[in-house]
């Protein structure tokens, strides 16, 4: 199983971008999967999850960004708007053979896959 992580970049204090997971290796339609970020001397941190019963959201990014699946291309993305200059972290996207429930989904220890990150700066 592989993940592969797109689209991290500078971008100014409310823009946007958009993450892209690739997944193969495995068809995670039914499974969870998810995006963690890591500031600078920050520990990683959950962002948001897609579960079979309805995405996920850290409350620091929850009506900024968006999680969703194209099922058909098994891609992950992650649409972040208003962007502000403490989202600046790397980016990981994990994924899991399981559908996780709403009180482990957080947790990293739970996701058997994780892509290498990409670096997402926000800053004038």
């Amino acid at each position: 199983v592989q993940l592969v992580e797109s689209g991290g970049g500078l971008v100014q204090p409310g823009g946007s971008l958009r993450l892209s997971c690739a997944a193969s290796g495995h068809t995670f339609s039914r499974n969870t999967m998810a995006w963690f970020r890591q500031g600078p001397g920050k520990e990683r941190e959950f962002v948001a999850a897609l579960r079979g019963n309805g995405n996920i959201y850290a409350t620091s990014v929850k009506g900024r960004f968006t999680v969703s699946r194209d099922n058909a291309k098994n891609t992950v993305y992650l649409q972040m708007n208003s962007l502000k200059p403490e989202d600046t972290a790397i980016y990981y996207c994990a994924a899991t053979g399981r559908n996780l429930i709403l009180s482990t989904v957080r947790l990293m220890g739970e996701y058997e896959f994780w892509g290498q990150g990409t670096q997402v700066t926000v800053s004038s």
